[in-house]
């Protein structure tokens, strides 16, 4: 709404010169986190108050573990992140580009996925109990197959010769380009298997809001690199017309997920839920594509893959196949709290491991 505002009656006086400083990337930016932020300080104490009295309450899982009594938190405080970046890119996004619309297609569909599954759990007073996975499968599948083909079709925002080039980290040029078919296949499961993964990290308090600020933050370096022309072909990235609209954008999820975690650190007032952590997947995963940074996500997002990993070993190949446990506990942090560490201590070492990533990541922007 500024922005809009702002380009229209800059043009029409010198009273209204100063909203020329929404014609920068980096203002708009700053200003979309503050906001978000904000939004997250006013609204996040009756948030939990009003989640309280309606009884929409964590229903915590036997797992076994020492960890302190979590049932009874408030849940679905991904509601809240939503609603936060949604209201700073109202005013700093420019919402005809498709680099702000994708992401947040993403991030309301799968917030939305994630609000009937929390809710399904509430309602049957189990955390085990919420959306089947049949179901829950079915509607990210929708979703990413739709997000495939717009990619690899006249609707993608890079182009479809861009769109089906692989790059990788530390190389300066695309190693080839798939067939569209083959492309639009490697969305789907990629799309998927990130949105899948921040929700299994989702288990202690703070654990996966802080890696998904780390994540987001260097996206949203990269999308101000490639959204640039000078910078873009200094760094030998290529160069998108527009992206530089994904800095605006993660820089609102910044700011909603740092006002989040001021309430989600341990002891948590209120946690994220399917709501949060499967919107976060999913927007971070759309954002990767858009940015041609599917092969940085393992690096950038290391923990998440390695979350998702250890619990899909566990289950498919340990349980299913060999009939035993292969890690003693599933996912990663869970084995960690087996092994006697406490929930604390584990949650801020797995934010070291995760910045240590998110360091590496930004490396490779010189290091190719």
């Amino acid at each position: 709404m500024i922005f809009e505002l702002g380009r229209i009656l800059q043009e029409y006086s010198d009273l209204f010169s100063f909203l020329r400083l929404v014609n920068y990337l980096t203002f708009r930016a700053i200003m979309a986190a503050l906001s978000a932020a904000v939004f997250m300080f006013v609204f996040s104490r009756s948030f939990i108050f009003h989640m309280h009295r309606l009884g929409f309450q964590d229903q915590e899982r036997d797992t076994g573990l020492a960890t302190h009594d979590k049932s009874g938190t408030p849940t679905m405080g991904g509601i809240l992140i939503i609603g936060a970046v949604v209201f700073s890119l109202g005013l700093w996004g420019n919402w005809t580009s498709p680099f702000l619309l994708y992401p947040l297609i993403a991030m309301l569909w799968h917030g939305a996925m994630g609000f009937w599954d929390d809710y399904a759990k509430i309602r049957r007073g189990s955390g085990n109990r919420g959306m089947s996975e049949r179901m829950k499968l079915l509607l990210q599948s929708l979703f990413s197959a739709g997000f495939a083909w717009a990619m690899v079709g006249p609707l993608s925002p890079v182009g479809p010769e861009m769109a089906t080039r692989i790059y990788v980290p530390f190389i300066k040029y695309p190693l080839f380009s798939l067939h569209p078919v083959l492309y639009g296949i490697f969305i789907f499961l990629f799309v998927i298997f990130v949105s899948n993964a921040v929700n299994l990290t989702d288990g202690l308090d703070g654990l996966a809001i802080t890696p998904s600020l780390f994540v987001v933050g260097v996206l949203g370096v990269f999308a101000y690199v490639e959204g640039n022309t000078i910078y873009s072909s200094y760094l030998f990235y290529p160069y998108l017309r527009g992206a530089g609209e994904l800095t605006v954008f993660a820089a609102a999820c910044v700011g909603a997920g740092l006002g989040f975690l001021w309430y989600n650190a341990y002891p948590a007032q209120i946690f994220m839920g399917d709501t949060g952590s499967l919107a976060i997947g999913g927007t971070m995963a759309v954002i990767s594509v858009l940015l041609k940074q599917e092969f940085l996500f393992p690096i950038l997002g290391g923990l998440f893959v390695a979350e998702a990993l250890t619990s899909q070993i566990q289950d498919k190949i340990g349980v299913r196949w060999l009939g035993r446990r292969i890690f003693y506990r599933a996912p990663l942090h869970h084995n960690l709290q087996h092994k006697g560490i406490a929930e604390t201590k584990v949650v801020i070492r797995l934010w070291i491991i995760s910045g240590l990533l998110a360091l590496m990541a930004l490396a490779t922007l010189k290091i190719r």
